[in-house]
């Protein structure tokens, strides 16, 4: 039986455990909450069946003796004006192929995980490698051109798993999965917040996918939408006849998108989101939580002048709180735009209780500094040294995501500089960056070989391009660079404490020369930066206790299409001075012994 206390205050995290289609020994029962509702129907294989109200009258239940996991349901509401309207159940574990609507029975609890060992050992990877390939699961790669032409989510594991291990990349982190209308929305306008949508095939076949992600040493990430929900009538809008999850007037209950924005105010729907929130969590074993649109928690519609929404703010930490008491080892990250202080503080410190933070800052400078032809970098030199004043208010994760390659702001390749064959060195070199800036990464698909099309969401990644050689030679770039991110403490291990990280130079403003130092307990690396368009020779910097080094990575080199045989780079290491030259647009990491 549910905490119905606790499902009205917005206290409650398994409310889908009664709510929903659940097999039983013998059928299914079926459960709905519609307070506001005349009368329930469940229509089921050609039946319509009347919905008993039990508990409080809030509710609405019936046994089918011979429902079974693999069936067709609805729900017919009848709201104040006995109007009847055809709802998905909002708790149900599987939905129909779009545009079909309906829910589908499936069994909760007859898949098992081969996991326990991943599980038992996963933490938040503050002081751990957190290097995340952001993946839209149905433009990876698809099976044909058409429309429905994906793979499932057994299908893709073998593939997947097998790329994202070579290309070194230890998480990925899946756009939302939950069920939704439009291919165009992406899975941000959900229908089945508890449903995995029906494109890529069913619970247990997602469920298989998660686990072998884990049995190979990957985890997996959900991006989660607590915000809004798409306004089609067979979901969540009006669900009983009047507002019963949305705002009931249009000045906030209507989003930037079109969509209808969740009332955090009300315990139901608190409880809701939370539920599916741990959900997802709990019975797929996803390894963390990325929320999106977290700015419009905390500010009315995203608007700072709007002012805090209290009830929003509220309901964020105590769910933050709870899903980490419920999943140890969980990660949350928080896409938030917006200067609100304290989003990746725990809850009985005061914050809203993420994990981390995407650094939007960070990546709109980085963008625009490479988008900036070279003899004005100059003047737009502290544009990559500003991220660092404000760096260790928040755990930071840097993200270069699918926002960025999209909606005619070109794909991050293309986003560099000059023409197409000098913008690949300044990739290199701005990646190299990234990845000794502070901060926990990630990267959308694609941009790993150079991806030259804007994202789009039909169409698989155009793989094609690794068979020309600057491709797959900046390819083979970015694979090096991971694998040396993975292996390197220095790289992630004192992220977010102050000693981490060091600026060895950043007033070399008219040469575009930068160096960073990055340490951890046992190990010392530190990189130098020419993001101007002339070869800096003789560049000095003094790094404290160097003796010798080893170069580990210059992005330079043949191999990765650039103009130094790899041996020949004019470095050297002499009683705590590093000298060398710089060729155009290019960036080095070396050990500090």
């Amino acid at each position: 039986m549910m905490d119905f206390y606790g499902f009205y205050t917005g206290k409650i995290f398994d409310a889908y455990e009664w709510l929903g289609a659940h097999v039983v020994e013998k059928g299914v029962v079926f459960r709905t909450f519609a307070p506001s509702a005349k009368g329930a129907v469940l229509l089921w294989n050609n039946e319509a069946i009347p919905m008993q109200r039990v508990n409080d009258g809030n509710f609405y239940e019936v046994y089918v003796a011979d429902a079974k996991a693999g069936d067709l349901y609805e729900y017919r509401i009848y709201g104040q004006n006995n109007e009847p309207v055809e709802h998905c159940d909002p708790y149900g574990f599987g939905m129909e192929l779009r545009p079909n609507h309906k829910s589908v029975i499936r069994n909760l609890h007859d898949y098992q995980f081969q996991d326990e060992r991943w599980m038992k050992s996963r933490c938040d990877r503050k002081e751990k490698p957190l290097n995340i390939y952001e993946l839209h699961l149905g433009s990876w790669r698809k099976k044909s051109e058409e429309a429905t032409g994906w793979y499932s989510y057994d299908e893709i594991a073998e593939p997947l798993i097998t790329y994202l291990r070579e290309a070194g990349y230890n998480y990925v982190e899946f756009l939302p999965l939950s069920e939704h209308p439009c291919d165009e929305s992406w899975g941000y306008q959900n229908t089945g917040f508890f449903a995995p949508t029906s494109r890529y095939g069913t619970m247990n076949q997602l469920k298989a996918l998660i686990d072998k992600l884990h049995q190979n040493g990957i985890g997996a990430i959900l991006d989660y939408v607590p915000v809004h929900f798409a306004v089609d009538s067979y979901g969540l809008t009006k669900y009983d006849g009047t507002a019963l999850y949305e705002y009931p007037h249009t000045d906030v209950g209507v989003s930037e998108w079109g969509s209808s924005n969740f009332m955090h105010s009300r315990g139901e729907v608190r409880s809701f989101l939370q539920s599916a929130a741990n959900y997802w969590l709990k019975e797929y074993h996803f390894d963390g939580l990325r929320m999106d649109a977290i700015s419009r928690i905390i500010y009315w519609q995203g608007d700072e002048k709007r002012g805090v929404n209290g009830n929003a703010v509220e309901f964020i930490k105590l769910m933050n709180q709870e899903l980490k008491r419920r999943n140890p080892g969980c990660l949350l990250a928080a896409e938030d735009s917006t200067n609100f202080q304290n989003v990746t503080k725990a809850v009985d410190q005061g914050g809203l209780g993420f994990d981390y933070k995407w650094d939007m800052g960070w990546m709109h400078d980085t963008l625009e500094y490479f988008q900036t032809g070279p003899e004005y970098r100059t003047q737009n030199y502290h544009k990559l040294t500003f991220s660092m004043y404000y760096f260790r208010n928040e755990n930071y994760l840097l993200p270069l995501s699918h926002d960025e390659v999209v909606h005619g702001k070109a794909t991050i390749m293309q986003k560099m500089n000059g023409q197409y064959e000098g913008k690949f060195p300044q990739a290199r070199a701005m990646y190299l960056y990234m990845m000794v800036h502070p901060g926990k990464k990630l990267n959308f698909m694609g941009n790993e070989f150079g991806q030259l099309r804007e994202w789009d969401e039909k169409r698989e990644q155009d793989w094609e391009l690794r068979k020309y050689p600057i491709h797959d030679s900046f390819y083979q770039f970015m694979k090096e660079l991971n694998h040396i991110y993975l292996k390197h403490p220095s790289l992630s291990e004192w992220d977010y404490k102050e000693e981490g990280f060091q600026w060895l130079d950043c007033h070399q403003e008219g040469r575009c020369i930068y160096a960073i130092l990055r340490q951890s307990k046992n190990e010392k690396l530190a990189a130098v930066f020419n993001f101007s368009a002339q070869v800096q020779k003789d560049y000095e910097v003094k790094i404290e206790n160097l003796n010798s080094g080893d170069i580990l990575l210059y992005s330079d080199w043949n191999r990765f299409g650039g103009q130094t045989p790899e041996g020949v780079e004019k470095v050297q290491f002499d009683n705590g001075t590093l000298r060398c030259n710089l060729n155009p647009f290019s960036a080095m990491i070396f050990s500090v012994k």
